[in-house]
């Protein structure tokens, strides 16, 4: 991996295997919401030209999303998506608390905070940035509601 990707000349970060590996053996991801046939995690994904924000998204999805200024309605339609169609989706971003979109959305999700950093792909530095999971999934109060009256 060149240096770019260790600048603002890209937004794209290759999803660490072994972190990927370790969250799949507990959710058992369906789709990867933001990928190229490529670096694809799942066999259900959503390519650039498919713009996995035009989708919906349900069931349980993982999600590495561009970390540009766009990062936002990643993490926006993560919220969302949980909240409107009841999926489940973990979301591997920086640690960037911040920004507005942590505080609007991260922080009403479950977060979990790597130690150290991340080695993205196949670099051989670590990021210069802290990562972190944050989990949007339904809560059970919302999923049964109006069960049984």
């Amino acid at each position: 991996m060149s240096n770019v990707h260790f600048s603002s000349a890209t937004d794209q970060w290759a999803t660490p295997q072994d972190c990927f590996d370790k969250l799949n053996s507990i959710f058992n991801f369906q789709t990867d919401v933001c990928a190229d046939a490529n670096n694809a995690k799942c066999d259900k994904f959503y390519t650039e030209q498919m713009n996995g924000l035009d989708q919906d998204w349900h069931g349980v999805c993982w999600m590495n999303p561009p970390y540009g200024r766009a990062i936002s309605d990643w993490i926006k339609k993560a919220y969302d998506s949980c909240v409107d169609n009841k999926a489940t989706v973990v979301c591997l971003i920086p640690a960037r608390t911040d920004t507005r979109y942590w505080h609007e959305y991260c922080a009403k999700g479950e977060v979990f905070y790597l130690k150290g950093r991340l080695k993205f792909g196949n670099a051989v530095n670590s990021a210069p940035f802290p990562s972190a999971i944050v989990v949007f999934r339904p809560k059970i109060a919302d999923v049964l509601e109006g069960y049984g009256a």
